[in-house]
C-alpha cells in the first residue's frame, strides 16, 4: 500500500493528423492541465516527459523539451521511454517524486506526431532489438500481429467476426460524444464487415489508426491540493509497471519466441493479467469494485482479451460479457467510455496519460454526454513493447 497523490489538472490536445510538431501538442495539453488545476507554470516543481523517440534523438525529445516550450523556470526534469507504457511510467515517476518529498506539484506530459500507416522500427541494423527482428525476419507488422491474435481468440474461445465488430460499434458510439476524439462517427456491424480486410480476419475498422495528439496531468501531494482549494480531488491509488515472469510461454508482440516450460512451471497468470493484479493489490481493491475501465484497444480482439486480463470475467467469457451489454455505458463495468484508441488512434507517449484524463473527468462527474453514473473507481490498462506493464487505478 502507498499513499495517494492528487490529480489536480488534466488536459488534452485533440487527436488527429494536424501536420505540426509534437512539442506544440504537448504544450497545448500542458497549459490546459495547468488551467484545469488553477495553477501557474511557476507553481510546478518538476516536469516528467514521456519521450517520443522517433521524433529525434532521445535527449531532445524529453521532459526538458516541454519545459523549454513552456518557458525555463528551473523545475526538476525527468524523461522516460517505455513505448506504449511511457505515459504510465511518467505517472509513476511523478508520483514517486511527490511521495519522496522532492516536489509538491508535478506536470506530466506526453505527445506524438505519428507517421501514417503502421509503426515500424527506425532504419539501421539492430539484431539485438526484438522489434526490429520481427519486422526483418517475419514481416510481422502490428496489423499482422493483431490478426494472428484475433485468430487465436476465435480458435480457443470461439469469438466471431461479429463479436469483434461489436467492440468497434460500442467504442465508436462513445467516441462520437468525445470532443477530443479523432473519429466521431457511429458505425454499424455491417459497416465494420464491409470495410477492407487488413490482416485477416480483421477489417480496417477493427484496427486503430496512428494519430497526432497530446495529454498532460498535474499531480500533487494531497496537502498541496487541499491548500489550493481541492478538498476532494481525484486520487491515484496505484500504478503498476510490472514485467513478465519466467517462463513467458505466450507469443506476444514483439517477441518471436517463447520460453520453454519443460523444466519450470509457467506462472499462475499471463503477463497482461499480472499487470492488473499488481495494481489491484497495491490499491487494496478488486475488479468487483470498479466503476469503469480504459483499456488499450489496438484492435477489437485485444479489447476482449483485456476484459479477461482485468478480471472482469472468466477466461473465454469476454464476448459474452460484451453481448450482455456489461461493458457498454450503463452496463455493469463500462469499458472505453472515452471511445478508446478506436476513436483516438495511437499517439504513443500520450495515450496512457489520456486514459487517466478520462478517468479523472468521469470520477469528477465532468464527462458530459458520456458520463458514467456514479463513477467512483477506475482502472487503465495497456502494455509497452519489451515487457512494460501499464495500469493506473484512480478513485474519488
Amino acid at each position: 500500500m502507498t499513499a495517494d497523490v492528487a490529480v489536480l489538472g488534466v488536459g488534452l490536445h485533440p487527436w488527429g493528423k494536424w501536420g505540426r510538431g509534437f512539442v506544440e501538442y504537448g504544450a497545448v495539453a500542458a497549459r490546459a492541465a495547468l488551467a484545469d488545476a488553477g495553477l501557474e507554470w511557476r507553481d510546478i516543481g518538476s516536469v516528467v516527459g514521456a519521450n517520443t523517440v522517433r521524433g529525434g534523438y532521445p535527449g531532445q525529445v524529453a521532459g526538458a523539451t516541454f519545459a523549454k516550450a513552456l518557458g525555463w523556470q528551473g523545475a526538476r526534469v525527468t524523461s522516460v521511454y517505455a513505448a506504449c507504457a511511457s505515459g504510465a511510467q511518467a505517472i509513476a515517476a511523478a508520483r514517486a517524486q511527490i511521495l519522496a518529498g522532492l516536489a509538491e506539484a508535478v506536470l506530466v506530459v506526453g505527445a506524438d506526431a505519428a507517421p501514417k500507416g503502421f509503426f515500424r522500427p527506425a532504419g539501421g541494423e539492430r539484431p539485438e532489438d526484438p522489434d526490429w527482428l520481427r519486422f526483418r525476419l517475419l514481416g510481422a507488422t502490428n496489423p499482422a500481429y493483431f490478426g494472428l491474435y484475433a485468430r487465436r481468440r476465435m480458435a480457443v474461445h470461439g469469438d466471431t467476426l461479429e463479436d469483434f465488430a461489436l467492440v468497434k460499434v460500442k467504442n465508436a458510439a462513445s467516441g462520437a460524444l468525445n470532443p477530443h476524439a479523432r473519429y466521431r462517427r457511429r458505425v454499424t456491424v455491417e459497416e465494420v464487415a464491409a470495410s477492407a480486410v487488413v490482416a485477416d480476419p480483421l477489417r480496417l475498422l477493427d484496427i486503430c489508426a496512428t494519430s497526432d495528439g497530446g495529454a498532460a496531468l498535474v499531480l500533487s501531494s494531497l496537502e498541496f491540493a487541499h491548500r489550493h482549494g481541492a478538498s476532494e480531488p481525484v486520487r491515484i491509488r496505484a500504478v503498476s509497471t510490472v514485467t513478465p515472469h519466467y517462463p513467458s510461454t505466450v507469443l506476444d508482440l514483439p517477441d518471436i519466441a517463447t520460453d520453454s516450460a519443460a523444466a519450470v512451471t509457467p506462472p499462475e497468470r499471463s503477463f497482461r493479467a499480472s499487470i492488473a493484479r499488481a495494481a489491484y493489490e497495491e490499491a487494496g481493491i478488486g475488479p468487483e469494485e470498479l466503476s469503469l475501465a480504459e483499456v488499450y484497444d489496438l484492435s477489437t480482439a485485444l479489447e476482449l482479451q483485456w476484459y479477461e486480463d482485468l478480471g472482469l470475467c472468466g477466461e473465454g467469457e469476454a464476448a459474452k460479457l460484451l453481448r450482455e451489454g456489461a461493458t457498454s455505458p450503463g452496463g455493469r463495468i463500462p469499458v472505453n467510455a472515452s471511445g478508446g484508441l478506436a476513436s483516438f488512434g495511437e499517439a504513443v507517449p500520450a495515450q496512457a496519460i489520456a486514459q487517466v484524463c478520462e478517468l479523472t473527468w468521469q470520477l469528477r462527474g465532468e464527462a458530459g454526454e458520456r458520463q458514467i453514473t456514479g463513477a467512483r473507481v477506475g482502472i487503465t490498462a495497456n502494455q509497452g513493447l519489451f515487457g512494460h506493464g501499464s495500469s493506473v487505478i484512480a478513485l474519488r
